[in-house]
């Protein structure tokens, strides 16, 4: 098979013969011609263009389709687009300047100490440098040069001009003397306050003089770290020594320019911002596995090196952002719904924390749903508590809270929080189960609601922020947390019907105000759902140690694109991947509110509650509706009312008999009722051939088997056997 360049070679042969056809012993060759015939015309578009050729690797035409895809940049930086960090950044301006201000202000005795005691100094420099003015003492060295050399004509120039200049500088001198003395006495006539500040002024002017070089007379206010610019070449050589063959490869071939920089390498806040194509075949996340080895490379401290992958441009797209200081050691700033007395509109951006470079980020809560994972100790319940307390700060939006773990996390909302309930016990995990079964009857009738309203009221099928503030729809915001989920999806009895509940919340209950901020330190499909976690509209991820909890946060394929949650380091606590709040995956610290300063929010939360009378259900005293089959007898209360002699009986029978042995427990039980409440213990009601007392005819219905009660009764025995064992 020939090559293009084969097709395209010159015959040199048939050249030969043409050129030389009556020379019968030497042939001659124009070269010119003969590259001219084996070069194709760049401006000739009938002939095909070799890939190498110099028309090849012409730049494409500018093209008005090129010039609209083109990335605009913005023209103000980012904190002047956004009223928030404006506000911060005057903020933060005005602060220093009066932190400055009052530290030097402070400080007047000991700047009037210096300068007093450097004036003697200042004095004596000034009365030399003017007598070495007047008598013209710069120019001796060189007089003394010229008499040297016996040249007599310099010398008596230079001669010349000095008498020149000290005869029309005494003069000055005089009449500044007469100045001066005529200004001291007007001076000693003058009052005494006048008196003291001449003295402070030439104290002042004469300290001034007097300063040592190395001396300032000013201290130090604010202490501006100074860093290392970052360069191109930093960069190259920290990412030459990762060890990634592809790197070093293209490094040891092209040199420097095996590395691209779409964009000149600029401050980005309070640090560098570079943009880099890595070598063919290399992903950003190759290199953000090895953040630990690109700090030690650009000799910065790990909390100040945060590499990103940019997949939405390629996957070799590197975003590298370099702080000043490390994160973990600036100071956190505090949240903004700290500041004021008043509330907040659930409808507008919740503030969850800061990025990188100190910008504060925030995501809509309402029509999605938060998933918060990480392994233990890493800010989790803190990352959880900051969109509940925002919440709590609506007096509009109920608030329902269960701690599946028992340690007090989310003990400040209890005060607000309609539903309540904290421990690691049966009875915790059983009321989150009756919880999320409220829910799903919650979303069904918000649903008929929602489905009964006129368009021009509700155009989108959904609630509204308008529609939330209206009593009498109740479809006001509804946030769950559940802390620690992972208790409750992997019970042996109630995860299986968790799960399920849960999972048709999540996909349902986003456009009906229903809201679930779901907390897990073990994503693996057994403690938390598939269903749960792939519904998850915004999910943010805090330290993990594998691929799989990665993605399991995160979404599929993640990890794969350079979102890794697993390269925070053990000092990064409260420091995570947020996805869904943008276009692109961020990194984000969250802001930290500490059990005192919650307290108070709380105390904000329920006086703004009580005022709008939206204070209900647990945080008013009331007990929280009993299921009407309770778990922990039934099964019991079953094998008492179903005689040995009957091994199955109607599910209607069952509950008249449930209702005369326990009224206060059972005198509301339905048949539906009792199905749920036997689900978990996985018995599902059969087919039952029984005779209806009322009209003695025998029929088929719905009915129990009594061998599954004593089977399960059997089986939690010896559940609870093991545990107490």
């Amino acid at each position: 098979m020939t090559s293009p360049r084969d097709d395209d070679r010159f015959d040199w042969r048939a050249a030969e013969h043409d050129l030389t056809e009556d020379a019968p012993d030497a042939n001659v060759v124009d070269l010119d011609a003969a590259r001219a015939a084996r070069t194709t015309d760049p401006d000739d578009d009938s002939g095909p263009v070799l890939v190498d050729s110099p028309a090849a690797q012409r730049s494409p035409r500018f093209t008005l389709d090129g010039a609209r895809a083109g990335q605009r940049r913005p023209i103000l930086p980012a904190w002047l687009r956004s009223r928030a960090e404006l506000r911060d950044t005057m903020r933060w301006a005005v602060g220093n300047l009066l932190h400055t201000t009052a530290y030097h202000v402070t400080r007047l005795p000991k700047y009037a100490g210096k300068l007093a005691l450097r004036a003697p100094a200042g004095a004596v420099r000034l009365i030399s440098g003017a007598t070495r003015w007047l008598f013209d003492w710069e120019g001796e060295p060189l007089r003394q040069s010229t008499s040297q050399t016996r040249d007599g004509e310099l010398y008596l120039k230079l001669s010349k001009q000095r008498d020149r200049r000290v005869r029309w500088r005494g003069i000055v001198t005089v009449f500044t003397l007469a100045v001066t003395l005529a200004g001291g006495v007007a001076v000693a006539l003058a009052p005494p306050w006048a008196r003291w500040a001449v003295l402070a002024l030439l104290v002042t002017l004469c300290g001034m003089l007097g300063q040592p070089a190395d001396k300032p007379l000013l201290d130090t206010a604010v202490v501006i770290p100074r860093v290392a610019q970052l360069t191109s070449d930093v960069v190259v050589r920290a990412l030459a020594v990762l060890g990634i063959a592809g790197i070093t490869q293209a490094i040891a071939k092209q040199g420097h320019r095996a590395i691209a920089f779409t964009a000149p390498i600029t401050r980005d806040g309070p640090g560098w911002r570079a943009d880099i194509d890595l070598p063919p075949g290399v992903t950003a996340g190759d290199v953000i596995e090895r953040r630990d080895r690109l700090a030690a490379g650009l000799t910065r401290p790990l909390g100040c090196v945060w590499p990103e992958g940019q997949p939405e441009v390629h996957p070799g797209r590197l975003l590298l952002w370099v702080g000043d200081q490390d994160m973990a050691a600036t100071p956190p700033k505090p949240w903004p719904l700290l500041k004021g007395t008043g509330g907040f509109d659930l409808g507008r951006p919740v503030p969850f924390g800061t990025d990188p470079r100190g910008r504060i980020i925030s995501f809509e809560l309402p029509y999605t749903n938060l998933l918060i994972g990480s392994i233990p100790g890493y800010g989790k319940t803190a990352a959880t508590q900051v969109p509940m307390l925002a919440a709590a700060l609506d007096p509009y939006a109920e608030l329902w809270c269960f701690d599946f773990k028992g340690t007090g996390g989310l003990d400040p909302l209890e005060k607000v929080s309609a539903r309540y309930a904290s421990g690691q016990d049966d009875d915790t995990a059983e009321e989150g189960l009756l919880a999320l079964r409220e829910l799903r009857k919650e979303c069904q009738r918000r649903a008929a609601v929602i489905k009964g309203l006129p368009k021009a009221v509700c155009p989108d099928n959904k609630v509204t922020p308008e529609l939330a503030r209206r009593k009498k729809l109740g479809l006001h915001w509804l946030v769950v947390a559940l802390d620690e989920v992972q208790e409750l999806f992997s019970h042996p009895e109630f995860g299986k019907e968790a799960g399920e509940l849960a999972e048709k919340i999540i996909k349902l209950g986003r456009a009906l105000g229903v809201i679930l901020v779901v907390a897990t330190q073990r994503p693996d499909a057994k403690s938390l759902p598939t269903g749960v976690s792939a519904n998850a509209g915004t999910r943010f991820c805090l330290r993990v140690m594998g691929q799989i909890e990665n993605d399991m946060i995160l979404g599929t394929s993640a990890y794969k694109n350079g979102i890794r949650a697993t390269m925070f380091a053990k000092k990064d606590k409260g420091v995570g991947y947020l996805v869904g709040a943008a276009d692109d995956a961020q990194i984000v610290r969250t802001f930290y509110v500490d059990g005192p300063t919650a307290e108070k929010v709380i105390d904000r939360a329920r006086a703004l509650r009580e005022a709008a009378g939206t204070l209900t259900g647990h945080a008013i005293g009331q007990a929280t509706p009993t299921p009407a089959a309770r778990r922990d007898t039934l099964l019991d209360d079953i094998l008492t009312v179903l005689p040995v002699t009957e091994p199955k009986v109607w599910a209607e029978t069952l509950t008249e008999r449930l209702a005369d042995l326990n009224p206060d427990a059972y005198a509301d039980l339905t048949r539906d009722q009792l199905t749920a409440a036997l689900k978990p213990y996985g018995i599902t009601p059969g087919q039952v051939w029984g005779t209806d007392p009322t009209t003695g005819k025998g029929a088929n219905r719905r009915g129990i088997d009594r061998t599954d009660i004593t089977d399960a009764v059997a089986e939690r025995n010896k559940r609870r056997g093991d545990k107490a064992a």
